[in-house]
């Protein structure tokens, strides 16, 4: 059972959208955590048109999964064609790999599952 597998225990078990908190009015990226485990964090993030600064590469210590849910986004990874994502593409972006947004669209959400299983 799955439950058992995460050794979690709910008192209730809720439905919760991915969309209700999203507002399309934001100056800066919104990163809500969906769930987190040692080791394991999953999050959505609502871009806002936001993009990475110039001369700002993300180099995270852990590998990342994301998926675009919603709107658009270009990707640039280092030594690499920039990516364009539409709703339901993703990428896996191993540890260390040197990346950014060159554009997200005002409506972007994204889910993204970070994982260390060092």
């Amino acid at each position: 059972m799955i439950l058992n597998y995460l050794h979690m225990s709910f008192t209730s078990i809720q439905v919760q959208s991915l969309f209700s908190e999203v507002t399309l009015a934001s100056n800066e990226e919104v990163f809500t955590t969906l769930f987190e485990k040692p080791g394991l964090k999953i999050e959505s993030i609502a871009s806002y048109s936001q993009v990475s600064p110039d001369g700002f590469w993300f180099d995270q210590p852990h590998d990342e999964w994301v998926v675009l849910v919603r709107g658009s986004a270009t990707l640039e990874i280092a030594a690499q064609t920039p990516l364009t994502l539409r709703p339901g593409d993703h990428v896996i972006l191993p540890s260390h790999t040197r990346h950014r947004v060159l554009h997200t669209s005002p409506d972007a959400l994204w889910i993204a599952v970070h994982a260390d299983c060092r």
